[in-house]
C-alpha cells in the first residue's frame, strides 16, 4: 500500500477530470518529491485526515450535502487503500451489487434485470425501498466491525479507522472511500437476502434495493424482514417511500431506465434533460468546444442503446446532428481523439 508504484498509480487515476486543480498541478511539477513525502508520513503511521470543506450539491432534485477534502494527501491515500484492499472487498459482495465495482456498472445491472423479467411468472411484483439518510446513518462501531472480519493488519486498519472517524457521524459523501464503505455496510444483508430468505431476483445499487416476485404477499413480507434486520443489525430505517407493485403497470424506475416485461424505457427525468440539452447543441454547437458537442450527443445515445428509444433518438438526434457530431469527429489529422465517436 505505501510503495511508490501504489501512490504513482493512485495518483494517475485520483487527478482523473482534475489536472485544472492547483495541488495537481503541484504535485505534477515534482511527482516523485512528493510521493515519497506521503510514503513516509505512511510508513510512520503519521497520516491525518484534513478538515473537509463543505458544499450542497443539487443531484437529482435533491441536495446533498457533499464534503470535500484535498487532492494532496487525501484524495490520493483513499485511491492507495482502495487499489489494495478493493481486490479483498470485492470478493465478499454478492453479483447483483452493482455500485462502483469494476465490471458491474449501471449498465450491467440492466442486462441482469432485463434478463430476469423473461421469467414473467416469477417477477409479477415489485418491492422497491432504499435506507433513509444511508451515508449519514453509517454506524461507525458496526462498520469497523465488518471491516476487521476480512483485514487484520493493525496498522491498515488504524488508518481507516482514523479516516471513519473524521466525522461524527456517517460517512461523508464526497469521499472516494464511501462508497466503498457503503458497499461493505450492506453486503452482510445481500447475502442474507440471497442465501437465508432465498430471494431469487435482488439486486441492490448503494442503497437502493430492488426484489422481484411472483407474490405480493411475499413481497410486503420481505419489507418487514429488511425493517427489522436494517433497525436491528445496521442501526438504518427504511425510508417510508416504499413501494410494492405491478411491473407492467408502473415499470420499475431502477438506474436510469423504467423497465417493464418486454421492453425498457428511459426514467423521465434522464429524457427530459436529454431533450433540453439536444436542442442547446443543435442550436448553439457553433459556439461550442468540439469535445462538448461529441460528448453530450454520443453519451445520450449510450443511455438510449440500452432501452427501446428508437423514435425519441429519432426526434432528438435526427440526421442533422448525427451530420454535426460526425462532422466534428472527423476532425483534422489522425491524431483527434475525437475520430471514433461516429453514432
Amino acid at each position: 500500500m505505501c510503495s511508490i508504484e501504489n501512490i504513482s498509480l493512485a495518483h494517475n487515476k485520483a487527478k482523473k477530470g482534475k489536472r485544472h486543480y492547483s495541488e495537481v498541478k503541484m504535485v505534477e511539477a515534482n511527482p516523485m518529491r512528493y510521493f515519497k513525502a506521503l510514503q513516509k508520513l505512511l510508513l510512520s503511521g503519521g497520516y491525518r485526515t484534513a478538515s473537509y470543506v463543505a458544499m450542497v450539491k443539487q443531484c437529482s432534485g435533491k441536495q446533498r450535502d457533499i464534503m470535500k477534502l484535498p487532492y494532496y494527501p487525501d484524495r490520493i491515500v483513499h485511491h492507495c487503500i482502495v487499489q489494495v484492499l478493493a481486490k479483498v472487498w470485492y470478493k465478499s459482495i454478492i453479483r447483483d451489487t452493482f455500485a462502483c465495482i469494476p465490471g458491474r456498472g449501471i449498465h450491467d445491472g440492466v442486462r441482469r434485470i432485463k434478463a430476469a423479467l423473461r421469467d414473467q411468472s416469477a417477477t409479477t411484483f415489485c418491492l422497491k425501498m432504499d435506507a433513509q439518510k444511508f451515508y449519514p446513518s453509517i454506524d461507525h462501531a458496526i462498520l469497523k466491525q465488518i471491516i476487521r472480519r476480512k483485514l487484520k493488519d493493525r496498522r491498515v486498519l488504524s488508518m481507516i479507522d482514523e479516516i471513519i472517524d473524521s466525522t461524527r457521524h456517517g460517512v461523508p459523501i464526497g469521499n472516494y472511500l464511501s462508497q466503498h464503505f457503503g458497499n461493505l455496510y450492506l453486503s452482510g444483508y445481500d447475502h442474507w437476502m440471497k442465501e437465508v430468505v432465498g430471494c431469487r431476483y435482488y439486486y441492490r445499487y448503494c442503497d437502493d434495493v430492488v426484489i422481484l416476485h411472483e407474490s405480493k404477499d411475499r413481497l410486503h413480507a420481505l419489507r418487514n424482514a429488511t425493517q427489522r434486520y436494517w433497525s436491528q443489525r445496521l442501526n438504518l430505517c427504511l425510508k417510508s417511500n416504499w413501494q410494492v407493485f405491478p411491473v407492467d403497470v408502473r415499470g420499475i424506475d431502477f438506474l436510469g431506465y423504467r423497465f417493464f416485461h418486454g421492453y425498457t424505457l428511459l426514467r423521465k427525468s434522464i429524457a427530459t434533460r436529454m431533450k433540453r440539452r439536444m436542442k442547446q447543441v443543435k442550436n448553439n454547437w457553433t459556439r461550442m468546444a468540439p469535445e462538448s458537442v461529441v460528448s453530450s450527443v454520443m453519451s445520450y445515445e449510450g443511455w438510449m442503446r440500452h432501452a427501446n428509444c428508437l423514435n425519441l433518438k429519432k426526434v432528438f438526434i435526427d440526421a442533422d446532428l448525427q451530420q454535426i457530431v460526425k462532422q466534428l469527429s472527423a476532425g483534422s489529422g489522425k491524431k483527434n481523439p475525437l475520430r471514433r465517436c461516429v453514432i
